[in-house]
């Protein structure tokens, strides 16, 4: 019996957003992302725990700080990741660095060092930005190089805009967090599937990216519900807690593709440099506060996952 989840499977790219392991290994998607808030909940996890212990072991014989037992820690969560999936994993670059090209670079070149050193292609790593100004020069450049990036924390075409003409690989513009923000602007519990801003936001760059046939993959983040994820079937790829997969999962019947390269919106083409940039990004409210908050955000987790280790470190 064909399920909703097999359905979507023929139309996008399915990727796990989670730090579980053994979710990832049970629902066999493609891709897995991770993050400082999901490797926080999973390290924390006793399950995980040689995992842990490993990445710990492994950076005081290198003589290395909390920095370095950290940037192990990713790599030893990205490495298990990827014995249970097909395609890539996503390894995020520290928020902190968010407005700072020169050190997400140094940043990311040692955290593909770090996979290859285990024995891991670059081409099975995503290195995940935040789309500031700063994280899509970082990109630029890293893609030059052979090491390809996922820009998250996208909100606005502004951002979308810019990842394209800079030959990112993947980007993972937020559907749930859009949402959110509206919901919380029109002071709603919720917004109709028809009207919903994330849905209708991922919508708008899948066709502005077709139309113009930029490279760039499209991933749909951060979902709240089932509706919007398939609401979005036949965007490159999209990225989906395993909550929302199980529930698709035990669905039965067939998807409609709702999202088609051949059937897009004519817009208009866009070049901006970082003037025009930070003038269209500033427009958008949504996208200006959602950009902000995903930092601090992901600051605080990372924040919290340093202390978590650097109490097993003493």
């Amino acid at each position: 019996m064909t399920t909703h989840l097999d359905s979507l499977k023929q139309h996008s790219t399915v990727v796990a957003d989670t730090g579980d392991i053994e979710s990832i290994a049970r629902l066999k998607p493609q891709d897995a992302t991770t993050n400082p808030s999901l490797l926080l909940k999973s390290a924390q996890d006793a399950r995980y725990r040689p995992l842990l212990d490993g990445a710990l072991a492994q950076a005081k014989a290198a003589g290395e700080d909390l920095s370095g037992a950290i940037d192990r820690l990713f790599v030893a969560f990205g490495c298990e990741i990827l014995k249970h999936v097909p395609g890539r994993v996503s390894t995020e670059v520290d928020p902190r660095l968010s407005f700072d090209t020169e050190a997400s670079i140094a940043k990311a070149r040692h955290l593909i060092a770090l996979y290859e050193a285990a024995g891991i292609s670059r081409s099975r790593v995503l290195i995940k930005l935040a789309t500031t100004w700063e994280g899509v020069r970082a990109a630029e450049k890293l893609e030059r190089d052979g090491i390809h990036c996922n820009l998250t924390l996208l909100f606005g075409m502004a951002q979308a805009i810019a990842c394209a003409d800079a030959g990112v690989t993947l980007i993972s513009p937020f559907v749930g967090r859009i949402y959110d923000w509206y919901c919380a602007q029109q002071k709603v519990a919720d917004i109709p599937l028809e009207q919903d801003p994330g849905v209708a936001s991922v919508t708008r760059i899948y066709n502005y990216y077709k139309q113009h046939g930029y490279h760039t993959e499209v991933m749909g983040a951060s979902f709240r519900k089932v509706g919007q994820v398939e609401a979005l079937a036949g965007c490159d790829l999209l990225t989906i807690a395993p909550d929302l997969l199980d529930q698709m999962a035990a669905l039965p019947g067939e998807l409609e593709r709702q999202l088609d390269p051949t059937r897009t919106t004519p817009a208009e083409r866009v070049t901006l440099d970082e003037r025009a940039y930070r003038w269209l990004h500033n427009e958008d409210a949504m996208a200006v506060e959602k950009l902000s908050d995903g930092i601090r955000r992901f600051d605080v987790d990372a924040r919290k996952l340093d202390a978590f280790v650097a109490g097993l470190m003493r």
